[in-house]
């Protein structure tokens, strides 16, 4: 049943947001063939078959959209409508191709599928922009394949260069640098990946939470992405027989690192909402059920939207961790291998998404996003926004992740006119004052 906002604006709109739904299921069906499994979820990892197989589609696509294409060094394809005053800083949106194993249909393809469809249509009925309207689909997001997360944007961005992921292996041991240069990238002739020409960067995305949906809303205005760190902990203590050692003479790793894992929920909790912290893998070794744990690795990852609430969250557990291994004579060691900054969303750009969402009686609200995207790698070098959608019961990463059509449609028809207000009447529009070249 559509939704009641839809019975309060004009019959052509209504009938625009069923018909995107529709279109934008379909192209996400099609883009799912592309690493389809078993399981009925996509595993589409980088510099994979399937994922070039994708990426390839997808510029085909695109130059039957009318668009000119091209790839980077890192193996992104853009798709751009050339504007009348193709000198101009580009908008851009897009989002990721990459899956996580066994993902689902909507992660990162939805921001590129609405990308497609919203240029489709403005083209048609408004013919060539003012300014240069592109889509990007970002070859990397999810860091699934290799321990380096948004390679994509962060090689767009200048964040990440090839120097970044010298000597990173995956899972059978196969190096970075060779897996892209096996997919046909990473040569020194191909274009370069950074872009300092980009003017503003818009990702459509589904929530991958359950706030929208419980809250009735059709679309969330992201103010901030959260920052996060994501730590890797060795706690070691000393293997021996669980038969014949005294509980009080044990150097049980696993106990040790229990002991951890219980402040880190306790403290997360007394902190409360925004902050988040996450025990995520956990090795144990020998791993042996009458072996006390000599061994114990396990990662932990913090969330917050404000900087300063991170330090003392993350300095407060270091601090704690390294007295539990003090007194129970365990040795620690820890690594930080991600570090990501709260990123704020661009205020002018929320608040012309905010007055389309106004203009069309939409139900929305204004939200932090706890999960990481692209567009924070983007707010380092330009004017950057966010837009969600509802995930039917927050779940994401899944092959049950999904969003009803009549929210997909919404997505598209929020971001068509969002991209036609700013590639069509920047300069004109108030809210675009001085803020894009």
């Amino acid at each position: 049943m559509m939704k009641e906002w839809l019975s309060m604006i004009h019959e052509e709109a209504k009938e625009q947001c069923a018909r995107l739904g529709q279109q934008t299921e379909q192209l996400l069906l099609w883009l799912s063939r592309y690493g389809a499994d078993p399981s009925g979820g996509v595993t589409r990892l980088l510099y994979s078959e399937s994922w070039l197989e994708a990426q390839q589609a997808l510029a085909e696509r695109m130059k039957q959209t009318g668009l000119t294409v091209s790839f980077d060094r890192s193996g992104n394809v853009y798709g751009r409508l050339e504007g009348l005053n193709p000198k101009a800083p580009a908008i851009v949106t897009g989002s990721h191709i990459d899956t996580v194993t066994q993902g689902g249909r909507y992660d990162g393809a939805y921001g590129i599928a609405a990308a497609l469809l919203s240029l489709e249509y403005i083209l048609e009925h408004h013919g060539r922009p003012e300014r240069s309207i592109e889509i990007v689909s970002m070859c990397e997001e999810e860091g699934s394949r290799f321990p380096k997360a948004y390679w994509g944007s962060g090689s767009i961005t200048g964040a990440l260069g090839l120097q970044d992921v010298a000597g990173l292996r995956d899972a059978d041991g196969i190096r970075f640098e060779d897996a892209m240069q096996a997919a046909g990238f990473g040569r020194p002739e191909q274009k370069d990946p950074v872009r300092s020409d980009i003017a503003a960067f818009i990702e459509l995305h589904v929530e991958q939470g359950i706030v929208l949906e419980k809250e009735g809303l059709s679309v969330g205005i992201v103010d901030a992405i959260a920052g996060q760190r994501r730590f890797t902990f060795e706690v070691n203590g000393e293997a021996n027989h669980a038969g014949t050692t005294p509980m009080l003479l044990r150097r049980d790793a696993l106990a040790g690192a229990v002991d951890m894992m219980q402040w880190l929920r306790a403290s997360a909790l007394k902190y409360g909402a925004p902050l988040v912290a996450t025990v995520g893998r956990l090795e144990l070794v020998p791993n042996t059920s009458n072996v006390i744990p000599g061994q114990v690795t396990f990662t932990v990852d913090v969330r917050h939207d404000q900087a300063d609430v991170l330090d003392r969250f993350c300095t407060a557990m270091l601090e704690q961790f390294e007295r539990i291994a003090a007194a129970q004579e365990l040795g620690l060691q820890h690594s930080l291998w991600m570090d990501a900054a709260p990123a704020p969303m661009t205020s002018s750009l929320s608040s012309l998404t905010e007055s389309i969402c106004q203009q069309y009686g939409i139900p929305y609200r204004h939200m932090v996003s706890g999960a990481g995207h692209d567009a924070q790698m983007f707010q380092r070098v330009c004017p950057t926004a966010m837009i969600f959608v509802p995930s039917h019961r927050g779940i994401s990463h899944s092959p049950l992740e999904y969003t009803s059509l009549e929210d997909l449609g919404t997505g598209v028809f929020v971001l068509s006119r969002l991209l036609y207000d700013l590639g069509y009447s920047a300069g004109s529009t108030d809210a675009m004052k001085g803020m894009i070249r």
